[in-house]
Formats: C-alpha cells, structure tokens, sequence
C-alpha cells in the first residue's frame, strides 16, 4: 500500500504541477489579450479553475513532506506521556476532517454533475469539471492521513520530522 500511496502522491504533485503551469499562462494571456486589446472573455474563470485545482492537487504531497502547518511546536514542548496521545487525537481528527471533505467534495461533483449546474460566468464551463480536482485532492489528503496513522501505528514516522525543522 504504502509504494502504491505515494505514487497517487506523486501523480496528483505532478497534476497540480500542470495546474499551476495552467494558471500562468492563463495569467499571462490575459495580460497579453488586455494590452492588445483583445476579449477573451472566461479566461479569469479559467485561471481560478487552476488555482484551486493546483492548491487541492497538492496537499497529499505537501503532507507527505512535513509541509504543513502542525503542532510540532506544541508536542515538542509536551512531557512525553502527553506526545503519544496528541499525536493520535490530532491524525485521527485530521483523518475524520479529510474523509469528511472528500465526502462533501465528490457529493458536490456529483450533484453538479447530475443538475447539470455551470459557471455562471462567460466561459459557461460544468462545474464539476473543476470540483473534480477539488474531490481528487481531499481524497489524496484523506489516503495521506490514513498513510500516517498506519505507519504511525507500526511505530514509522511518515511524515519527515526533520521538514520542520529546517523550516525554523
């Protein structure tokens, strides 16, 4: 499980790669299309689009790599008794938020999908195409939560320790 989870980890990375190079040149063009004096109309619609899609898209891997903001500062500070238990009461809350945002997020697919419901601006784009990268990135958060409570429980350390602490 754990090879097959960070290969997920790495497709959506390189997913919100391609987002993020989407939402730049989208930029870019409207840039470029207001100084020639060119319509494009949609074109912000579309740079929000890959915007959420390269933030939700990336949030399994940045967890993966410690790049999140946690309560190290606090745990470190605890008496070692405490440590133990916070750790799990903190990746099982974390699990519980995820699964339910995954939840929420592919109902909201779903729904979208099924009304038929579009962006109410000029591009007219279904929205589920874009909530899809919404639901796929909860879902790699939910799996990378789920990873770390699992390598937790056979006493690994999933997520890099030493992240955060070059980040100080």
């Amino acid at each position: 499980m754990d090879r097959l989870a960070r290969h997920f980890y790495g497709l959506l990375l390189v997913l919100s790669c391609i987002a993020m190079l989407a939402a730049f040149v989208t930029v870019g063009l409207g840039i470029v299309a207001r100084l020639a004096g060119w319509d494009l109309p949609g074109l912000d619609a579309y740079a929000g689009y890959a915007i959420a899609a390269a933030l939700f898209l990336a949030l399994p891997a940045t967890l993966l790599h410690g790049e999140h903001i946690r309560v190290t500062l606090l745990l470190e500070r605890l008496p070692q008794r405490w440590r133990g238990p916070l750790e799990w009461w903190c990746l099982l809350a974390a699990l519980a938020l995820s699964t339910y945002l995954t939840w929420f997020a592919a109902r909201l697919v779903w729904v979208s999908h099924a009304t038929h419901d579009v962006s109410p601006a000029a591009d007219a784009t279904p929205l589920w195409i874009p909530q899809l990268a919404m639901a796929l990135g909860c879902a790699g958060l939910a799996l990378g939560f789920l990873h770390a409570a699992i390598g937790r429980w056979q006493g690994r350390d999933l997520i890099a320790p030493a992240a955060a602490a070059h980040t100080e």
